[in-house]
């Protein structure tokens, strides 16, 4: 299942709402939105829609959940945000980070710490 889907429903069911409710009440297609859901189709491309999403699901524009939904929609579908890549210093280091995680199985413990020496660096 795609983290963008289990994302989704995990909000939408903290703001008690069922799929039909959610849908009804903010304008989407139930079954499109199930699929999404399910990870039986990936996130959308535009970011548009992914802001109405959030929007929709009451993430604050900004907030380390809106950027998590962003972030799992572009892995999902294999891209790098473009925040990220319109970041000269940030995409230098991308080489070392994918040699990094190719070499070996980072273990997630590491892999954190790997990530913070990157937000530090």
């Amino acid at each position: 299942m795609y983290k963008f889907g289990r994302l989704v429903k995990r909000h939408r069911l903290g703001a008690g709402l069922t799929l039909r409710e959610f849908c009804l009440k903010h304008g989407f297609d139930p079954g499109n939105f199930s699929r999404i859901e399910r990870g039986l189709c990936p996130p959308p491309h535009g970011r548009d829609l992914i802001e109405r999403y959030a929007t929709a699901l009451g993430l604050n524009r900004g907030s380390d959940e809106w950027l998590e939904l962003f972030d799992a929609a572009a892995a999902d579908r294999g891209e790098i945000p473009p925040d990220l890549m319109s970041d000269e210093k940030v995409v230098d280091k991308l080489p070392v980070l994918f040699r990094t995680l190719r070499a070996r199985q980072v273990a997630a413990h590491n892999l954190d710490e790997l990530v913070e020496r990157i937000r530090r660096s």
